[in-house]
């Protein structure tokens, strides 16, 4: 069982670690230097791919960093450092860059896989702790990631490195994302699956004719516009004109509020109960803009008009199931 004493270390141990790695973190600000802007120079204008590779934990880094640029806008590939010299060295073209990682920039892996990509006259980028290191001399542009210390107790394992390497592959993704003039519609083409994707790609019309559009005109009876609403499931009716203009609406609400008010179904229209103030939106605008339309005004669905002519409703349930919230 876990003891107060333990827990109190427990919560020092945590504090003591984030305050390191942030330090890790903060110290790359110095080193954003020549050698820096060199290596995002050097992978924006090469005509190949970003070949990153290491070993360990490192190894786990290029792989994030990998998949950031491939994210962005910067096209990369992983490549693990111990298979690099067991025959994946064959995925390395002439015109790529390669990444390599390493803390101490002395592995074996990496001391025999630097004079292979150089003797191909391949341009290499390190990512190390270690500047006086033989991958440090070897590189074009060393990115240096100084640490004083790990974050674990016993100075062992990777934890503000890793951190710092990471910080610094986010670091080159950005610089090129902005070389790139990388947009959100770019960002939407390479996440269509993900819910910050689909915010910036779904559109209004792409869901107001999943549904009948519920509607009745100005001089029909409650008992009409309370049929209408019931079948059309989307708990309003739109009132239009006889040119199909957009007039007001109804909700159940505004039906609910009528029925303890008076009750009298034989002489009224649709016209006297509804709202002529509509909360409408135009069908070629963003789908995410429905929603904060909807999230404003406190209302489930929303009236999809254009040029006055009613075209729909979209309702919140739609945007939830498609997974924009």
């Amino acid at each position: 069982m876990v003891t107060e004493k333990q827990e109190a270390e427990i919560i020092r141990l945590a504090k003591e670690c984030i305050q390191i790695e942030s330090k890790a973190v903060h110290d790359l600000l110095d080193q954003l230097n020549e050698s820096f802007i060199g290596a995002v120079r050097l992978i924006f204008e090469s005509k190949g791919r970003v070949v990153v590779t290491g070993i360990g934990k490192s190894a786990i880094v290029g792989q994030k960093i990998v998949a950031t640029m491939n994210s962005t806008g910067t096209p990369a590939l992983f490549m693990h450092a111990a298979d690099a010299i067991h025959g994946d060295l064959g995925m390395v073209q002439f015109e790529d860059v390669v990444i390599c990682l390493s803390k101490s920039g002395e592995t074996a892996e990496v001391k025999v896989l630097v004079p292979l990509i150089k003797s191909r006259q391949i341009k290499l980028i390190s990512i190390t702790s270690n500047i006086d290191s033989y991958l440090a001399k070897q590189s074009d542009h060393c990115l240096y990631t100084p640490i004083s210390k790990e974050a674990e107790p016993n100075n062992l394992a990777p934890t503000a490195s890793t951190t710092a390497q990471m910080a610094m592959g986010d670091a080159l993704a950005v610089g090129l994302l902005s070389l790139r003039g990388f947009s959100p519609e770019d960002f939407a083409r390479y996440h269509p699956g993900g819910a910050l994707g689909k915010q910036l790609y779904l559109r209004v019309s792409d869901f107001y004719n999943l549904h009948q559009s519920p509607k009745v005109f100005e001089e029909d009876s409650i008992q009409k516009v309370l049929m209408t609403i019931s079948s059309g499931r989307m708990g309003a009716t739109a009132i239009i004109d006889q040119n199909g203009s957009l007039k007001g609406i109804i909700t159940d609400g505004d039906l609910r509020r009528f029925f303890e008010k008076s009750g009298n179904m034989n002489e009224t229209k649709a016209i006297d109960i509804m709202n002529k103030n509509v909360k409408w939106i135009d069908p070629n605008e963003m789908a995410i803009s429905a929603l904060r339309m909807m999230q404003d005004y406190s209302i489930s669905q929303l009236v999809v008009s254009q040029n006055e002519q009613y075209l729909g409703m979209i309702h919140l349930h739609d945007l939830i199931k498609e997974g924009i919230v």
